[in-house]
């Protein structure tokens, strides 16, 4: 997956002096100086990773402030939320009480990231290629709670296992541009390779229930890398396109 995003990094670095030639046709807009966005994620897991959960979904967002006049050179500050897993069984709500009150137990696995780093993007045209990078952090947690089975809020939760790492990311994609009045709107559809390295997590049934209300943890150590595909839209602040 690396070899085509280096390929189009090598690409855009030729990009600048292209760029500089056609601000003045632009010199009569104000500039976009930053963008915000967010978009729907499919997590594949992959390598090692692979081995032990299935495919994950979630949602994400992006800031990306120009750090030149065209916008080929950006910082990008990204941050998203995964689920990996999650079950949910009617227990009764306490041996007191017993079953006369039942309540929804859930368990869920979730993976929270969040990196900063460049991103290179070609300024103009009906399609934009981009690539990036960025270093920072992945959040692993498995939490529990509970509701009534009439409500829609929990009343109660407990973490029950967590671990973080370092993380480091490449990506790339395309936006399409929009024509919606004098805004500067964007479908986004990319992939980004989240390398988290060794990462200790819990799964879908690591959690043993013992019958004195107990229970024992079985998490799993390994590799946890996986490829985020995101459809997403990109709207500009601070100017018009």
């Amino acid at each position: 997956m690396r070899a085509p995003f280096a390929v189009l990094a090598v690409v855009l670095l030729l990009l600048p002096a292209r760029a500089h030639a056609q601000a003045p046709a632009e010199a009569g807009r104000r500039p976009v100086r930053a963008y915000a966005g967010g978009g729907l994620f499919i997590a594949e897991p992959v390598g090692e990773f692979d081995d032990y959960i299935d495919v994950g979904f979630g949602i994400g967002g992006h800031l990306l402030v120009r750090l030149d006049p065209a916008g080929a050179l950006s910082l990008r500050v990204d941050g998203g939320f995964v689920n990996y897993g999650r079950e949910t069984r009617t227990v009764c709500l306490s041996p007191t009480i017993g079953c006369r009150i039942l309540v929804d137990l859930t368990t869920s696995n979730d993976i929270v990231f969040g990196s900063i780093g460049p991103q290179l993007m070609v300024p103009s045209g009906p399609v934009r290629a981009y690539v990036n990078a960025g270093a920072g952090f992945s959040y692993f947690a498995t939490t529990s709670s509970v509701r009534g089975t009439s409500e829609s809020d929990d009343f109660a939760s407990t973490r029950n296992f967590d671990d973080a790492t370092f993380a480091w990311s490449t990506g790339g994609g395309l936006y399409i541009p929009l024509t919606i009045g004098s805004s500067s709107v964007s479908i986004d559809l990319g992939a980004r390779y989240l390398s988290n390295g060794e990462v200790e997590y819990l799964r879908e049934g690591d959690i043993e229930d013992h019958a004195d209300g107990s229970i024992t943890l079985h998490p799993t150590r390994s590799e946890a890398n996986l490829v985020v595909w995101q459809v997403g839209v990109s709207i500009g602040l601070g100017g018009t396109r």
